[in-house]
């Protein structure tokens, strides 16, 4: 029996000095010790080894469309993939290896589970050095004002379409649209017609994410918690099931498609593109995307939007699922 090293634990985790493990697929044993480091398995020779994949956060093959949940890495530019991976970690080693473990964990859960899990962790982070670091470094600006009625809905018969409508901050999910959505999605809920949704966003894009002004700005994070939970659109937009389409385009990010995610119909314009940038940021992705996104495409693929930061473009979306179906042009 392997001998568990409770006191060397450390070393590998966000205290220690490896909180990225790069290891090869094929032979790679998880170890008995605790291991909070961030796991990243590589296959340079493209011939995706049968191994535990559970034992891995990320999967990076040469293989040329490979089949979830590896990712597909040219071979030229399949080492600078890795070391720039690693460079994440090290950069928010802390976000890092939370978000590992959210995800790890959430895989097994409801998604209404995993969303506590993930607003825990968020909110952990929001308390965090690397996340004021960001705060210290950043020129986050100000928003122009939102709209009275940066949500609007139409109804026609049993057909509501419902629309972000903040064009002018490219539809920044601030705190009161994200109340106004919730609140529209909850009355959907409510109605007995049980009436089919479309959402969509208004202007060049669907959504890039959270406002950027109003980060960090709550004055308790433990309240700030629990409203987020309470109110939380992915929840609701996932409870409606077959009732709700999302249409996107443009440019969807963190929450903007986190939130989308959790729909039960997808729909992508060919300019759509997703991204997952809270690391940078010293977070995780807090408006439910370690649990929608996870149940989409995978925690491996999931993991991998969030170390990396790329953008993936529709016809990538759709092969991996994020997206159902990408919408024709004309």
């Amino acid at each position: 029996m392997q001998r568990i090293d409770y006191l060397g634990a450390d070393r590998f985790s966000a205290l220690g000095d490896t909180p990225v493990l790069v290891v090869d697929a094929a032979s790679w044993t998880k170890p008995a010790s605790p291991l909070q480091a961030v796991v990243v398995g590589i296959d340079r020779e493209g011939s995706l080894p049968s191994t535990d994949r559970q034992a891995f956060d990320v999967l990076l093959t040469t293989f040329d469309a490979a089949p979830k949940p590896w990712i597909s890495i040219d071979q030229a530019q399949f080492d600078d993939t890795v070391q720039r991976l690693a460079e994440m970690v090290h950069a928010n080693p802390v976000a890092a290896t939370i978000g590992a473990q959210v995800l790890r964990l959430s895989s097994g859960l409801s998604l209404p589970e995993a969303l506590q899990v993930e607003s825990f962790a968020y909110s952990t982070l929001l308390g965090g050095a690397e996340f004021r670091r960001w705060q210290d470094a950043s020129k986050r600006g100000t928003s122009t004002p939102v709209p009275a009625d940066p949500v609007l809905g139409l109804r026609d018969g049993n057909k509501i379409t419902m629309q972000l409508n903040d064009p002018d901050n490219r539809n920044a999910m601030s705190a009161v649209m994200r109340d106004a959505l919730y609140e529209a999605l909850a009355n959907i809920l409510d109605d007995p017609s049980k009436p089919n949704l479309t959402l969509e966003g208004g202007g060049k894009c669907f959504s890039t994410g959270g406002s950027l002004p109003e980060f960090g700005t709550a004055n308790d994070l433990a309240e700030a918690h629990v409203a987020r939970t309470l109110h939380s659109c992915a929840t609701a937009l996932d409870a409606l099931g077959e009732q709700a389409t999302v249409r996107l385009h443009g440019a969807c990010i963190g929450s903007g498609i986190e939130v989308a995610a959790a729909a039960h119909r997808r729909i992508a314009s060919p300019d759509a593109w997703f991204q997952l940038p809270e690391l940078s940021m010293g977070l995780i992705p807090g408006a439910g995307g370690t649990a929608t996104m996870g149940r989409a495409i995978g925690r491996h693929r999931t993991m991998w939007m969030f170390l990396s930061g790329k953008r993936i473009v529709a016809a990538q979306a759709l092969d991996w699922g994020l997206v159902h179906a990408i919408e024709k042009q004309g």
